[in-house]
C-alpha cells in the first residue's frame, strides 16, 4: 500500500537529528521585519503637542519681525492652568487662554499659552493657527500696555 504523504526526512523539521528549529531570516511571509508606520519627517510622526509648540513658534516670530523687543519675552505652552498658583480663579467658570507673567527671580517676562483649552475651542489645525496667534497677540498687547489691533493690524480680521 502506498502512501500519498511522503515520509519526514530527518534534520528538515527541527525535530529529529538536527540540534533545534532553523533560524528565521525573515517573517512568516517573507517580508522581512516591519519598520516604523512613518518616517520621522512625515506630519503623521508630530504629536499634538509638537504642533502646538510650532503654531505658538510660528505665531511669535511673526510678531518678532514687528516688535524687537519681544526678543527678551519667554514664551511658553502650558497644558492646563494650575489652580495652585492663581493661574485658575475657582469662583468663576472662564478658563483663561494664555496668561502674562511678571518677572521674577531674574526671570525675564514670560508668556504662556494654555494648549488644551485652545484645542478644545478649535475644529482644525487652521482654527487652531488662527487662535492661537489671537491669544498671542493679545497676551502681548497686555505686556506691552497696548491695544491687540496696535500690535497686529490684521488681529481680529481673520
Amino acid at each position: 500500500m502506498s502512501s500519498p504523504v511522503p515520509p519526514r526526512r530527518p534534520g528538515l523539521d527541527g525535530e529529529s537529528g538536527s540540534t533545534g528549529p532553523r533560524p528565521r531570516k525573515r517573517d512568516r511571509h517573507g517580508r522581512g521585519m516591519r519598520g516604523p508606520v512613518a518616517p520621522p519627517q512625515v506630519p503623521l510622526a508630530v504629536s499634538r503637542s509638537e504642533s502646538f509648540d510650532d503654531l505658538v513658534r510660528d505665531s511669535v516670530s511673526r510678531l518678532e519681525r514687528r516688535w524687537p523687543q519681544l526678543t527678551g519675552v519667554e514664551f511658553a505652552v502650558q497644558e492646563v492652568p494650575r489652580t495652585d498658583n492663581g493661574e485658575l480663579d475657582e469662583q468663576t467658570d472662564v478658563v483663561p487662554l494664555g496668561r502674562v507673567a511678571e518677572p521674577k527671580d531674574g526671570r525675564p517676562d514670560r508668556i504662556v499659552v494654555y494648549r488644551r483649552p485652545v484645542e478644545i475651542r478649535t475644529r482644525n489645525r487652521d482654527e487652531r493657527a488662527l487662535l492661537v496667534h489671537e491669544v498671542v497677540v493679545e497676551q502681548v498687547a497686555e505686556l506691552l500696555g497696548l491695544a491687540p489691533e496696535s500690535v497686529d493690524p490684521r488681529y481680529g480680521q481673520d
